[in-house]
């Protein structure tokens, strides 16, 4: 993998899949993650997640259950949710979508 401290090369880094519907790719720099993370048909996330993302929807649609509040999130579409109990979410793939995104974080 060549990395010149300025171009992450996606296509370089391994796949990772830690749940059935969803796998990504991260680089890693000091206590930032960049990640490139695609959703499938079937995912859907058990527990809340409390971290905070910011991110940019590349190809698909998905949608985030904000403490009840579902919110539907398609290509083109930005992502801001601040860290925090107030803003816990779960992902949801949408039936025959899948979803592409590219997201930044805190390590």
């Amino acid at each position: 993998m060549k990395m010149d401290g300025y171009l992450i090369e996606f296509e370089d880094i391994a796949w990772e899949s830690p749940a059935p519907g969803v796998r990504y790719k991260a680089y890693i720099r000091g206590d930032h993650k960049v990640r490139l993370v695609e959703f499938s048909e079937g995912f859907s996330e058990e527990d809340w997640c409390t971290k905070g993302h910011i991110g940019y929807v590349l190809e698909g649609r998905f949608s985030i259950d904000f403490n009840g509040k579902e919110i539907p999130f398609k290509a083109g579409d930005g992502i801001f949710i601040p860290e925090g109990e107030k803003s816990k979410h779960k992902t949801k793939s949408i039936k025959g979508e899948k979803a592409l995104l590219i997201l930044f974080e805190n390590v």
